[in-house]
């Protein structure tokens, strides 16, 4: 598994430098084109968490691996992804249009929190596709921001700011009304967002010497300083999911991550998963997949 990926390193990788005005901490904002990331000598990109945000238009065959999730867009695609969630995305063919902009979590610390959106919470849909008539619209909204971002104003990057939550809520908008989770200020979905802050801090799991420190409600609960069933009433109320249903199904999503993408042996993976026995590991695999890890791996397309 590869390591969680810096904005630091991703010019590295992608440009070979690291620009001069990014320091540790301050908000960071850039916006390029897919087909300048594309071609023989591209570096693929890696299977991994990344530590800031990307949008981008997507416009030609690619592949998403996000999660235990394969994506496959053929025409186009609005993609969003955030520094919880793992992914990968490949080119499938050279005839690459469109654009991506990234950008840390303090470019917007002063101008609402990004991560409330219902487009970079967990479970949410990474990829949108997208008719003609969207594509030329969005493709208007990422060239105002190349405009922008070119520009001697003074306040571009505040201007900058609304563009992107222009691009936000036209993927909001996309969804049917019952399918989009708006933040909740109640005592309930606090807890619920501070349980998936916690769980999710867990993964991606990058090294066999790693083990999942909380692994059932209780160790939840007490991190969170309430009882075990006061956090299960919570998260029910929220999402429909009990703790240990929750708890089981990321656990479940990153048993079939490993597998697929490692070569760490199955009781290698069931230790850093939490499980004492390699067999206690297969029967949990068995019983959430229908497949043993065994099988899993040999099946699975990498």
């Amino acid at each position: 598994m590869e390591k969680t990926e810096r904005i630091e390193d991703f010019y590295l990788k992608k440009l070979n430098s690291v620009p001069e005005n990014l320091k540790k901490g301050i908000g960071h904002f850039n916006i390029f084109r897919n087909h300048e990331f594309v071609g023989p000598h591209a570096k693929p990109v890696p299977y991994n968490r990344k530590e800031y945000y990307k949008i981008g238009l997507i416009i030609g065959r690619n592949r998403f691996s996000y999660a235990d999730k394969i994506i496959e867009v053929h025409d186009a695609a609005l993609l969003f992804a955030n520094p919880l969630v793992p992914y990968k995305w490949e080119p499938l063919d050279m005839q690459q249009d469109g654009c991506f902009c990234v950008f840390t979590d303090a470019f917007f610390s002063n101008f609402g929190n990004i991560k409330d959106y219902s487009v970079f919470q967990l479970g949410a849909d990474p990829v949108y596709p997208l008719n003609d008539l969207e594509v030329e619209e969005l493709r208007g909204l990422f060239e105002k921001i190349f405009t922008e971002i070119s520009s001697e104003y003074a306040y571009k990057y505040d201007l900058i700011r609304t563009i992107v939550l222009q691009l936000v809520h036209k993927a909001i908008k996309m969804k049917p009304a019952e399918a989009i989770s708006f933040p909740d200020s109640n005592a309930n979905a606090r807890i619920s967002s501070l349980f998936s802050d916690l769980l999710e801090r867990q993964f991606p799991i990058e090294s066999n010497e790693n083990r999942m420190q909380l692994r059932n409600p209780a160790d939840f609960a007490t991190h969170l300083s309430i009882h075990t069933n006061h956090l299960n009433r919570a998260l029910k109320s929220v999402t429909g999911k009990t703790t240990s249903e929750f708890i089981a199904e990321r656990i479940k999503q990153e048993a079939m991550i490993l597998l697929k993408y490692t070569d760490w042996n199955i009781s290698e993976i069931g230790y850093c998963l939490g499980f004492e026995e390699p067999s206690h590991f297969i029967s949990f695999f068995k019983r959430a997949v229908n497949q043993t890890p065994g099988i899993f791996r040999k099946t699975a397309v990498a």
